[in-house]
């Protein structure tokens, strides 16, 4: 539009605004790097018997090794998108994306366990600084219709990031390429990283962050502290002997998130910026979904887990054979997600969250009953397909749902708040999924007994799925439309929208 020979720029009209050249590029950048972050959540889970072989990793190593990226990556999350908003997104993108591509690089060359799990750390440290950006760089160069095209391209893919991760695991160390085994499952971030990071520097367009946007770095470090407390002893207790600073560091925890809690409001009430919106915890349908997220997500991880280990150490497959097994449930989550997040959360609201657990439950129950009938000399992954496959429907029925229930909770101008707190409660409740199960399973898989492992293991899901269920009567009974398929574009105010980690 033009007045007098004057082009009018109002940002209010935005069809005269030219859009940004290279802003579908950006997309593809976006995509690769997160897909890549999200992979490494479980592209190690069927790593155990290499690592054992190659490092000497026992039980504990192995679930630090998987627990402890989840660990970092959301005891991070949430600084990492206010980090983005002080420094810029942009900035903070490309410092993630090197941080993660060296950590890979070093988790590749590591030496021994100790030095594996502290690269696992800091990838899943740099992984929170990287994960949060993203949408929000999205929202920065697309508007309108595209902005809508553009996050129903980048929520399946992301959720594609996390089903195949086993089965890209399996292959890369079954295939053995160049002789190097598991650690060729980092090594192929590296051209992925190095490619994503030179054209992010080049295309992404530089816009300046709020320096008036203040970080809590006092909150940010009892989060870590009170995460690391509880999730410490879970995966060193049993092994231990369940010894007394193990209660002692869970009840230390316990009291760090209180501080926490406390911190904020003394922090808002100051007149300076919490990390988490005070009012959030003053609404129990939002902390109650706290509550079911990480039990629902540790369950799902956990259980995740076991099969694979179960699988590789119970069964002998290989690592390529193990990462096949997890198909049945992922082929089954992606079907159970489709129905929910297409059909059945618009019509009948709050019950599908009821519905997905006892699919689950039922799942469990017929998969018990297959590892009782089970033949050891002639198993195949055939033998237990039905009670996975069913299992997974359930859980893809919750995860297409859950976040949006929840945030129904919250108000307009908290959204961004709530969504990367929960993201980061989601990554921390699978960390503990992991220490737990993995404990549950070791300690009866020590006597030879792994189809009692896994039995145990579905006995702790089941009483997580009873606890789930019963929190959902507490929560809304519609939830947020636009967050009916996982991420929500207007989530995104401190660069954490919501995402929801297909990691199966």
């Amino acid at each position: 539009m033009e007045v007098s020979g004057v082009r009018d720029l109002s940002p209010t009209l935005d069809e005269t605004i030219e859009p940004y050249r290279w802003r579908w590029l950006i997309l593809a950048v976006m995509i690769v790097a997160e897909v890549m972050d999200l992979l490494d959540a479980s592209i190690v889970n069927v790593a155990g018997p290499d690592l054992e072989k190659s490092l000497g990793a026992g039980s504990v190593g192995l679930q630090w090794v998987i627990g402890g990226y989840a660990l970092a990556l959301g005891a991070g999350l949430v600084l990492g998108g206010r980090l983005g908003d002080r420094y810029g997104r942009r900035r903070m993108f490309l410092i993630g994306l090197a941080a993660f591509t060296a950590s890979s690089l070093l988790s590749a060359v590591a030496p021994d366990i100790a030095s594996l799990i502290a690269f696992r750390l800091l990838q899943g440290a740099a992984g929170a600084m990287l994960l949060p950006q993203g949408l929000g760089l999205l929202r920065e160069n697309f508007s309108g219709p595209e902005l809508t095209k553009v996050f129903a391209i980048f929520g399946p893919v992301l959720g594609l990031g996390g089903i195949i991760g086993p089965v890209l695991g399996g292959f890369l160390i079954e295939g053995d390429f160049l002789g190097l085994g598991w650690r060729s499952v980092f090594l192929v971030n590296l051209p992925i990283g190095i490619a994503a990071l030179v054209v992010a520097a080049k295309f992404v367009p530089k816009k300046p962050g709020d320096r008036t946007v203040q970080v809590d770095m006092t909150g940010a470090a009892l989060v870590v502290a009170s995460c690391a407390l509880l999730v410490l002893p879970l995966n060193q207790g049993q092994e231990n002997g369940w010894p007394l600073w193990t209660w002692l560091s869970m009840a230390a925890s316990m009291i760090g998130f209180a501080l926490f809690a406390l911190q904020q409001r003394r922090t808002a009430a100051a007149g300076r910026e919490p990390l988490l919106t005070p009012g959030l915890l003053r609404k129990p349908a939002f902390t109650v979904g706290l509550g079911g997220i990480a039990l629902f997500f540790g369950g799902l991880i956990g259980t995740q887990l076991v099969l694979t280990l179960f699988l590789q150490i119970g069964r002998h497959f290989t690592a390529g054979e193990a990462g096949l097994g997890n198909l049945p449930l992922a082929v089954g989550t992606a079907i159970g997600g489709a129905v929910s997040g297409a059909f059945l959360a618009d019509r009948i609201g709050r019950k599908v969250l009821q519905i997905g657990p006892l699919v689950q439950l039922a799942g469990a129950a017929v998969l018990w009953f297959e590892l009782d009938g089970l033949d050891a000399a002639s198993f195949s992954i055939r033998d237990i397909v039905p009670g996975v496959a069913v299992a997974g429907v359930g859980s893809g029925m919750v995860i297409a749902a859950l976040f949006g229930f929840i945030l129904a909770a919250v108000d307009d101008n908290e959204i961004g708040s709530a969504s990367g707190v929960l993201s980061a409660v989601q990554a921390v409740g699978s960390s503990i999924g992991v220490a737990v199960f993995g404990s549950v399973f070791f300690a009866q898989a020590k006597t030879g007994d792994f189809t009692g492992g896994f039995h145990r293991a579905l006995i702790v899901q089941a009483c997580l799925l009873v606890v789930f269920l019963a929190i959902t009567f507490l929560l809304p009974k519609k939830g947020r439309p636009e967050e009916q398929h996982g991420i929500n574009p207007e989530a995104t105010a401190d660069g954490s929208g919501t995402k929801q980690h297909l990691t199966v």
